[in-house]
């Protein structure tokens, strides 16, 4: 069975978690919410092996990316950018390449600069993004809103965290989605 190109199978798909940084909590009134999507499908990307990439903008302003996210990753590979989008950044494009995915499950913190401006640029460079709406924020809800709204008229696929856990679990009644199941209840 072909699968509809919009489902994000574990087997080509890169989570990418932009900027989930110390100075950002201070701002963003909802991030607690947000990073238990993000540990949920950190956690799920670990079982189904997907690759996990994160980016970190400007840490020695920003911090470093939180400890209730990073620590869920086994080894985490974590790109410095001062850049807005991490596409302008030299072997971040080079990077995402090496990964051989063509799906990138993006999340993160400042939905309306950072994880905009780098999933318009993954569009752009081919890549098809898929924005776990439930996993971003910014300060305000309108301009993350406004961001998640210019993404589905690039042709990001809006989708949420359960969504991609689902569909990288493709089944019920295996190993896997048993090892899945505590993690979505």
């Amino acid at each position: 069975m072909i699968r509809h190109d919009l489902v994000a199978t574990h087997e080509d798909s890169l989570l990418l978690i932009i900027d989930f940084q110390q100075a950002m909590l201070n701002v963003i009134s909802s991030w607690e919410k947000i990073a238990r999507e993000v540990i949920r499908l950190i956690e799920i990307a670990q079982i189904v092996h997907v690759p996990v990439l994160l980016t970190e903008q400007y840490r020695k302003g920003l911090g470093g990316t939180i400890p209730e996210v990073i620590r869920k990753i086994k080894t985490p590979m974590v790109f410095q950018k001062e850049a807005f989008s991490a596409c302008l950044e030299p072997d971040f494009l080079s990077t995402i390449h090496g990964f051989h995915r063509r799906k990138i499950v993006v999340v993160g913190m400042e939905t309306h600069v950072c994880v905009l401006q780098t999933s318009l640029d993954l569009i752009n460079a081919g890549f098809q993004v898929h924005l776990a709406a439930d996993a971003v924020a910014s300060r305000t809800t309108e301009n993350r809103d406004i961001a998640v709204n210019i993404l589905r008229q690039a042709g990001a696929v809006i989708s949420s965290a359960e969504t991609v856990i689902f569909q990288w679990a493709h089944r019920s009644n295996t190993d896997t989605f048993r090892r899945i199941l505590p993690i979505v209840k």
